[in-house]
């Protein structure tokens, strides 16, 4: 007979676990639940509101002069 590796390891006879673990903490009780979909949606929304500010710094006549001045000193290179 042959058995396979979630069956039995070759140094010794016990069982290899075929899934996740057994010793989870269940998701009511696990502090850090969720935590991830916070982080994410923090840094979505200070992402836009980093866009945000872009948009209106690129929108200004200052702004505007001093892009078109730098690229028309490239272009004329």
């Amino acid at each position: 007979m042959q058995q396979t590796m979630q069956e039995t390891t070759r140094e010794s006879s016990r069982p290899v676990p075929a899934g996740p673990a057994e010793e989870t903490v269940p998701e009511e009780l696990d502090p850090e639940a969720g935590l991830a979909t916070a982080e994410y949606a923090v840094a979505t929304v200070a992402a836009v509101g980093f866009a945000g500010l872009l948009i209106a710094l690129l929108k200004s006549e200052t702004v505007r002069g001093l892009l078109e001045n730098i690229i028309t000193s490239a272009l004329s290179i």
